[in-house]
């Protein structure tokens, strides 16, 4: 029985090794150098397959590779993925430059090869219990491979087109394996669809490869040293970074437990050596698609978490913090009564006159400078900005963080706005009234928000504004009393106020030190 399946398994063999020999001598005949490489490693892996072939048969041997069914397997099952890789490619090459009479031997050299690993499976695989995959199996009846020929010319095809409306490569792939000739026949196969394909000896270097720059997919051999294809996928799930990279998982091994504790792991997929060209290309482009459908929906997330967060701002800009975040978590602004409030209204005087000499891009810079200015002493001094109206801005003090003088809190950032318009271009004078009392509060309108306030408080320190001299600060009496022991100032008399009638006003001059 031995002798008989060591036959069965050389003559295969020995047609790849002689096919491929006199295709080398035919090569050179022909000047086809650019073939040598491939067909010697046709060769090479061919050796290398016949030795462990020897070996397994030779009762001199060590039993060490007979008894490590695994092994075997790996052993018997790489060189034929060589094999059957190389051969198919050169199958293309050939078929594509109408080169018959290579085309014939690298048919034999590849049926050779589908035949040796039929009765691979046929006769190793049930020895150790694992069920064979139908990828795995040798080469399909006629109608299959005239299906899969023309899907692999569709493939081709489709390709093509994506590589003509595509400026770079389709996606960006690393091929981690610990077998060189693998590796670069892999490499080959991938560059022909139009991928951008890195390579990797072993599992440590493909995760310093994956930490240095972005790839779109992974394939990731099981068997390595150093690290295997295990760690590898471990340490890429743990990785927040790297763990929605796809993995395709490769291996010699028809051991499909292996391969389920891969997916269980979070491989996307499997592809067993040797590889059938249709299914690399379809189960690759799967996962790409896979990936592009991912990036495009995080890109939506990020960009709507984008515009969230400016959406966010905005509110911040036009509403005081805690209306802002009110209005985020309920959708309304409930209106509120508040007892004791300091509305202060600033406005420059001859605005009116100023614009008319002046050209509307040198005003409105003027004027955004000092609503900045503004801005920033509002807040220096606990004051909140309610709104400008043309070039009246209004602020008020204890409306949303209690103050214990309010009123205060205004005359202090009138005065310095006083100050700070004079000082900066073109030389403003403004004036200021402050009044402190009750306001409600609260968000009107549907289409364009708008925070106000409003009540007698409101208007009167409106009327206050106007009532004041330029480059002045204006309060009633009632206020004064709250800043007299704060405050310099003078009384203006009784003074006829609309709305109010005759009221007595004070100018705050100072701050007292």
């Amino acid at each position: 029985m031995a002798t008989s399946l060591k036959h069965e398994l050389r003559t295969p063999l020995n047609h790849i090794i002689g096919y491929c020999e006199m295709l080398m001598e035919e090569a050179q005949d022909h000047e086809r150098d650019t073939w040598l490489p491939d067909l010697e490693r046709i060769h090479a892996a061919g050796k290398r397959l016949l030795g462990v072939v020897n070996d397994l048969f030779d009762p001199s041997k060590s039993d060490a590779l007979r008894n490590d069914l695994r092994q075997l397997d790996h052993e018997l099952r790489t060189p034929l993925n060589q094999i059957i890789g190389y051969a198919e490619m050169l199958q293309e090459e050939a078929r594509e430059q109408g080169l018959e009479r290579f085309l014939a031997d690298l048919d034999r050299i590849h049926s050779a090869a589908r035949r040796l690993l039929e009765l691979v499976v046929e006769h190793f695989v049930p020895a150790w219990g694992a069920p064979a995959r139908a990828e795995a199996v040798a080469a399909p009846a006629d109608a299959t491979t005239f299906l899969l020929r023309t899907s692999a010319a569709r493939a081709r095809e489709r390709a093509a087109a994506v590589r003509a409306m595509t400026p770079g490569p389709i996606g960006a792939l690393l091929v981690v394996d610990d077998d060189e000739a693998n590796r670069t026949m892999l490499a080959r196969r991938l560059t022909r669809l139009g991928h951008e394909v890195a390579l990797a000896s072993n599992g440590r270097v493909a995760l310093e490869q994956l930490r240095a720059r972005p790839f779109d997919l992974l394939l990731l051999d099981i068997q390595m040293p150093e690290m295997n294809g295990y760690e590898v996928l471990e340490q890429l799930k743990a990785d927040p970074v790297l763990r929605a990279l796809p993995v395709i998982v490769l291996s010699a091994s028809s051991e499909t437990d292996r391969v389920a504790h891969c997916i269980e792991m979070g491989a996307e997929d499997y592809l067993p050596k040797p590889f059938d060209p249709v299914l690399l290309q379809a189960r690759i482009s799967a996962c790409l698609e896979k990936k592009r459908l991912r990036d495009r929906e995080e890109a939506h997330l990020r960009q709507i978490e984008a515009e969230k967060r400016r959406s966010d701002e905005l509110l911040h800009v036009i509403f005081p913090h805690d209306v802002a975040e009110e209005l985020k978590a309920t959708s309304a602004v409930k209106p509120r009564r508040f007892d004791n409030v300091g509305v202060l209204f600033v406005d420059i005087a001859g605005f009116t006159s100023y614009c008319d000499r002046h050209p509307p891009e040198e005003v409105h810079g003027h004027l955004q400078a000092l609503v900045e200015t503004f801005e920033r002493l509002a807040t220096a001094h606990g004051l909140e900005k309610i709104k400008t109206i043309g070039d009246s801005f209004m602020a008020t003090a204890g409306l949303l963080a209690p103050l214990e003088n309010p009123a205060l809190a205004c005359v202090r950032c009138g005065r310095a706005m006083l100050e700070a318009a004079l000082a900066q271009p073109p030389g403003w004078q403004v004036r200021v009234g402050v009044h402190a009392g009750p306001v409600i509060a609260g968000v009107v309108g549907r289409r364009k928000y708008q925070y106000d306030v409003w009540g007698d408080t409101v208007n009167l320190a409106a009327r206050l504004e106007h009532a004041a001299s330029p480059g002045a600060l204006c309060v009633t009496a009632e206020t004064w009393r709250l800043l007299e022991c704060h405050c310099i100032g003078a009384s203006l008399g009784t003074l006829s106020v609309k709305g109010k009638g005759d009221l007595e006003l004070y100018r705050v001059d100072a701050l007292r030190v």
